[in-house]
């Protein structure tokens, strides 16, 4: 008698959160509740499941059927994608805060995260990926963010000066790369003038307003994109920048491949994926194909690549993450 009354005591002090509540709101508890237990149960199992896939690469390694040092240099990069990286940089140009409304600039670092994420999980990620002019408003919103999460992101740079630091003081290889928005490094310098010229003529910047095309990409050179959401408002802007900083410029080749009758644009994210793209497949139609949403492809016909491609070079964007946003690229 004295078990069961103990049993009954306390099963009733169990009970007592949800004295008091209507019916359907135990049902929520209780709800709750069960969710709770499977997300323990889930953790759990993911939990030995890590611990497994560490014990199988333990072995495999062992038995020769690994590399090890590409086991730790895959984890020294956060490069998930399987392959190895493209030895070339990657930079994001946030020099357009005061150009961008709120709104626009929550947009852009909703982009930002997704360029992170493509090139981090590709088949062959560039080797780095480098986000200049952090400032103002965007890196206000960037801090906001997940408690600053993008500090945590692998094998990525940031910095508060411009790109043009690039080759005005280079990057010494021993330096790893910043968590968190710095000044570009100073402890290495180009030795000469000349120097510094190599550096600058390996420098492209995408923009859909210059008149060279690119028809591939190379390992040791940097490429550009304009980090801005404007909704189209201003022209020439990468091009201008591209001009004054005295760098080459350059337009992907949509129109040999894809015959647009309107002006449209791509954001940060999708130009990144198409460029990752064509790292992996070495063919621009494919790259185009996959990664621009086909939506955008009503009434659109593929052009024969022995074509002059004189069609516009932009697509638009209109439900992709930011929204409606383009990098000034307008399809680059």
């Amino acid at each position: 008698m004295e078990t069961e009354s103990a049993r009954t005591e306390a099963e009733g002090e169990q009970a007592t959160p949800t004295q008091g509540l209507s019916k359907r709101a135990q049902k929520r508890a209780a709800k709750a509740a069960r969710l709770h237990e499977l997300k323990l149960e889930r953790r759990a199992r993911e939990k030995e499941a890590r611990k497994r896939k560490q014990q199988e690469r333990a072995r495999a390694v062992a038995n020769g059927e690994c590399d090890v040092n590409v086991t730790r240099k895959r984890r020294k990069t956060g490069a998930v994608g399987g392959g190895s990286p493209f030895n070339a940089r990657l930079v994001i140009d946030l020099g357009f805060d005061e150009l961008m409304t709120d709104k626009e600039i929550n947009s852009l670092t909703s982009q930002l995260a997704y360029t992170y994420s493509a090139n981090r999980h590709a088949s062959h990620a560039f080797s780095s990926l480098l986000f200049t002019s952090v400032n103002g408003r965007t890196k206000q919103r960037l801090d906001a963010m997940n408690d600053a999460g993008y500090r945590r992101w692998s094998n990525t740079e940031w910095w508060e000066d411009s790109y043009e630091h690039i080759w005005t003081r280079s990057l010494s290889p021993a330096r790893p790369p910043s968590r968190e928005p710095t000044s570009a490094p100073t402890n290495s310098t180009p030795e000469t003038t000349a120097d510094a010229d190599d550096l600058r003529r390996s420098v492209i910047y995408f923009t859909a307003d210059s008149e060279n095309e690119i028809l591939e990409l190379k390992e040791g050179e940097t490429y550009v994109i304009g980090g801005i959401c404007d909704h189209n408002r201003y022209k020439n802007l990468c091009l201008n920048k591209a001009n004054t900083s005295k760098i080459r410029h350059a337009h992907l080749p949509i129109g040999r491949y894809i015959s647009l009758s309107t002006r449209k644009v791509l954001t940060v994210n999708q130009v990144v994926e198409i460029l990752l793209k064509w790292v992996e497949t070495r063919d621009w139609e494919k790259a185009f194909w996959t990664v621009i949403p086909k939506r955008k492809f009503q009434g659109v016909e593929r052009v024969d690549p022995e074509d002059d491609g004189s069609t516009t070079n932009e697509v638009e964007d209109g439900n992709e993450p930011g929204g409606n946003a383009h990098s000034d690229l307008e399809g680059a």
